[in-house]
């Protein structure tokens, strides 16, 4: 049996936000290992850049307890702002001066030496790929390069947190994957990043854990693979060459739907190793062997969808939310006991 035994950087419990008679976030529950990448995935208005807010002591809780780099940020917010870096949805850079001048400006904020500064700042804009228009206006710079010099911004203070508030909105394809790579090395170097994002495939690409939140609730948590096998649809697809190695399948997988045409079956399935697992061993039974077997789980949209298409104060919701975290845990558990 393994267990994870990784500090937490960020721990969250009964988070509440309301203003006036809205209700933002209701009491939700976060816990984000250190050296990890948790995505917090909703649509428009659900509460994540507020729970960013919360987190990174931009605006107060209503009520929770939070500890974020092992300080509490009701009473000791200003060694949680010593250990984070923030990069909101809208760019912190300052576009009338050159990119090198907005690393020493932050040098400065940071009160590093002068000496100091520019060290870090020459290093920053190396890592960034950002030193032949180091000397440029920002005003002159792609959204992308303007993304990477905001992140290598939020780098001059050494932060061991991260918040990255849909840090590739408005990027091309290219700079997206380019953002991605970046977050990867930040990971690899020890760094957390809590990351929110509109793209769905980003949060399957990067994150080690996923939490969507809709209607300020928490409606499911899980690694992107555990979420995916909460929502029905995925299958085994199994075809054949031979028609009598397919009429024998097809006898001993009862349930399969046929494509006597394709000569293939359709098997609903999880898509975990111990459901494919089971298949193939119905198939040895059978004394059958397929000539192509594909494995089809639903995507994050999917998932998204599913989770978000009703309002979280549905008598539905708090039901779905139950039934998702509880078959993730259960999920977890099994994977941590083989």
């Amino acid at each position: 049996m393994t267990t994870t035994t990784s500090p937490l950087a960020i721990a969250a419990t009964g988070l509440r936000k309301a203003y006036g008679d809205k209700t933002v976030l209701d009491g939700i529950d976060l816990t984000v290992p250190a050296g990890t990448v948790f995505s917090l995935l909703g649509p428009n208005g659900a509460g994540k850049t507020t729970a960013v807010q919360i987190l990174s002591t931009l605006i107060a809780a209503d009520a929770g307890e939070i500890r974020v780099a092992g300080h509490d940020v009701a009473t000791h917010a200003q060694a949680v702002r010593a250990a984070i870096g923030v990069t909101g949805q809208f760019s912190a850079v300052d576009n009338l001066i050159t990119g090198e001048e907005n690393m020493l400006l932050m040098a400065d904020l940071h009160h590093l030496s002068r000496r100091e500064g520019h060290r870090v700042a020459t290093e920053l804009l190396e890592r960034f790929d950002l030193v032949e228009a180091a000397k440029k206006p920002a005003s002159t710079y792609s959204g992308g390069m303007r993304r990477r010099l905001d992140i290598a911004m939020t780098l001059v203070g050494s932060p061991r947190i991260i918040f990255l508030d849909e840090p590739t909105t408005g990027l091309d394809p290219r700079s997206r994957h380019t953002m991605w790579n970046i977050i990867r090395g930040l990971v690899a170097d020890g760094v957390t990043v809590f990351l929110t994002t509109q793209y769905l495939d980003e949060a399957d690409q990067l994150a080690d854990r996923i939490a969507v939140l809709n209607g300020g609730r928490l409606v499911a948590q899980g690694t992107a693979s555990e979420l995916k096998r909460l929502v029905p649809g995925g299958h085994v697809r199994l075809r054949f060459d031979d028609p009598t190695a397919y009429a024998s399948a097809a006898a001993g997988l009862r349930g399969a739907a046929r494509d006597d045409d394709s000569l293939s079956l359709t098997v609903p399935s999880d898509g975990s190793q111990r459901e494919l697992r089971a298949l193939l061993d119905r198939l040895d039974a059978a004394a059958v062997e397929a000539d192509e077997l594909t494995v089809h789980t639903p995507d994050l949209d999917d998932v998204f969808f599913a989770l978000t298409s009703h309002p979280a104060d549905s008598a539905t919701a708090p039901a779905a939310a139950a039934a998702a975290t509880t078959a993730a845990a259960a999920t977890t558990h099994k994977e941590n006991v083989r």
